[in-house]
């Protein structure tokens, strides 16, 4: 599987293209492009690289991971998939914005496409298992490629810590527990793609997260 990221908004979110190098189907994970250059060159890369886009996922959604999901459903008419779990936080997007004092750029739309643990989505051949990550927000999900040994964790895990907990559906105790039992289950060496800032691995975060000891 071939990734890029992209780091988009003033909340420096990490957005992923990720696609099957023989079909070009990709997905974009996480599409938080904000200003209309973040979202052209976004549009530029799929074009680019002749992507033809197949999903649109999110690990949650919270609004800087949702700023580019209206404009990337539209753009090339694939619903919006997420946990219905946190279908509320739609519902929210509004207040979430006024929090931040960042208008939102395209009115939410609703969630498409219903995701759960145990589902699974395929890009060409290559299998993306659906893992279920709550405490970060209730319907945090993570993208889990075997094949590729990798997975997409949202605001779950980051290198060295975990996703805050204070927002609406965040629970602390729940999210260590999730992180127990879905990310720290994965083999060592799979590479961890969180929502900001840089990659790291299982093991690393096994041996030296220090909200997790």
């Amino acid at each position: 599987m071939k990734i890029s990221r992209f780091s988009f908004s003033a909340f420096q979110e990490s957005t992923f293209v990720i696609w099957d190098d023989e079909s070009l189907e990709c997905a974009i994970i996480d599409p938080g492009c904000y200003y209309s250059r973040e979202r052209q060159v976004l549009e530029n890369f799929i074009s680019k690289n002749n992507l033809k886009v197949k999903y649109l996922l999110l690990t949650h959604i919270h609004l800087d991971h949702y700023f580019g999901a209206p404009f990337v459903s539209r753009t090339y008419n694939v619903p919006v998939s997420a946990s219905q779990d946190d279908e509320f936080l739609l519902e929210m997007m509004s207040m979430q914005a006024d929090m931040y004092g960042t208008p939102l750029p395209d009115a939410p739309i609703a969630i498409g496409n219903y995701l759960k643990a145990g589902d699974t989505l395929y890009l060409g051949t290559e299998p993306i298992e659906v893992r279920q990550v709550p405490g970060h927000s209730k319907g945090s999900l993570a993208y889990y490629l075997p094949q590729s040994g990798c997975v997409f964790c949202g605001d779950a895990l980051f290198e060295g810590s975990i996703g805050r907990t204070d927002l609406p559906g965040g629970d602390f105790n729940e999210l260590l527990s999730s992180i127990r039992a879905q990310l720290f289950t994965l083999p060592g060496d799979t590479v961890a793609y969180p929502g900001h800032g840089p990659e790291t691995t299982i093991a690393e975060e096994i041996r030296s997260n220090p909200f997790l000891q």
